[in-house]
């Protein structure tokens, strides 16, 4: 077991608020993490999110093992030495890239997909991953390199990495995977999370990974299975089916076998509506790269009344219509971003290709889920989340 407090403080239905502790300090949940896939937030340094109030980062260790690896962090220092961050970090084990790099690019498709009436799948790029029982076979997306990862390489890697969460090595299917390919998925994914405990040797937190896809049986097993394993932490991953009630009845049918006293994790989750449906039935962390990837793409998140579920709480501020507007982004919002610059200011910037554009949109994003979380724990302590959730229009 490695070093992780876990103590719930309230409680409104399913949902819960809680003290996190570990090694590198405590976390109020529920909460969402900005996701430093390659030991930063794109667009965003540390001390930016120590002013936004981020209390965790998530870090990937397929990239990072790839760049500048492994063995360099750790000589530096671990994570927290190398990106100068103090607070706790989460590493995930690089298993998603396997889903990413392979079945995602042959199906075409992310971890939902809903096709139209009569939509045929396309598959139209080569995969760049090799799934065996031993291992992911992967070629670097970096040099084309050549690479194993087991998940005693993947156990290795985040113990050097030094993060204070660390995933076992899993597979993510994809939504259009058949159900004997995702029960053999499983049943590897499950032998992957013992050699994981046996592999691991630090006093750094391990989470296991339920599966199953939107399979009710397989997902129930995997839930039993994993949760019987003596993990400091449980997330849930894989493909979450092909419409947002499927992503719901999976919540639902591994709640029963749920630890009462451990976190859960809800692996890739991070809009809006999915955060609060997420944390009435249980979940305690998220994770997304949604916050700074909209802003890149020129969208930036507003709340209610301009931002409801049609827009997906986003406005697009590239368009002609904000060009000599002298309002800020949101008029609800607080943040450094809101309070110092117009929306025409931040249109020039984009269209003329300014890095600054990024920066000042990324950080408002971020402040944006980070208050929506701060709010949702307030009102779980008050069991006023239902009340919350029908004033964002949910």
């Amino acid at each position: 077991m490695g070093y992780l407090k876990f103590n719930i403080t309230a409680k409104d239905g399913k949902a819960r608020t809680a003290i996190l502790k570990l090694k590198h300090g405590s976390i109020m949940t529920p909460e969402l993490m900005p996701v430093a896939t390659k030991a930063t937030v794109k667009a965003i340094s540390s001390e930016d999110l120590e002013d936004l109030g981020a209390q965790l980062l998530i870090c990937n260790t397929y990239h990072l093992m790839l760049k500048p690896g492994a063995d360099i962090i750790e000589k530096i220092g671990g994570l927290n030495k190398f990106m100068n961050w103090k607070k706790p970090i989460l590493t995930d084990s690089g298993g998603f890239q396997a889903f990413s790099l392979g079945l995602a690019l042959k199906h075409g498709t992310g971890k939902m997909y809903h096709p139209n009436k009569g939509e045929k799948l396309q598959s139209s790029k080569k995969s760049f991953v090799k799934i065996t029982d031993k291992g992911i076979f992967f070629r670097s997306v970096y040099d084309n390199s050549p690479h194993l990862l087991t998940p005693e390489k993947s156990i290795e890697v985040q113990e050097k990495l030094g993060a204070d969460l660390i995933l076992a090595l899993d597979e993510c299917t994809s939504p259009m995977s058949d159900k004997s390919y995702v029960k053999k998925s499983i049943d590897r994914t499950h032998q992957w999370a013992i050699r994981c405990l046996k592999a691991h040797k630090t006093d750094q937190a391990i989470a296991g990974i339920i599966q199953g896809s939107s399979w009710k049986d397989l997902r129930k097993k995997s839930a039993k299975f994993i949760c019987s394993l003596p993990f400091d932490s449980i997330a849930v991953g894989g493909s979450l089916g092909k419409t947002k009630l499927d992503m719901h009845n999976i919540l639902d049918w591994i709640y029963p076998y749920l630890p009462e006293d451990k976190p859960r994790h809800f692996l890739g989750i991070g809009v809006v509506e999915d955060i609060f449906e997420g944390v009435e039935r249980g979940m305690d962390l998220f994770d997304c790269v949604s916050p700074t990837r909209s802003a890149r793409s020129g969208y930036a998140y507003v709340r209610p009344p301009l931002g409801n579920k049609m827009n997906k709480f986003r406005i697009k501020f590239t368009t002609a219509n904000y060009k000599i507007d002298k309002r800020h982004l949101d008029p609800n919002c607080n943040c450094k971003t809101c309070k110092n610059y117009s929306l025409a200011y931040i249109n020039h910037l984009y269209k003329s290709e300014e890095m600054l554009a990024h920066k000042l949109v990324s950080y408002h994003n971020i402040h944006f889920f980070l208050q929506l979380m701060e709010e949702i724990r307030t009102s779980i302590k008050k069991k006023g989340l239902k009340k919350l959730k029908r004033s964002w229009g949910l």
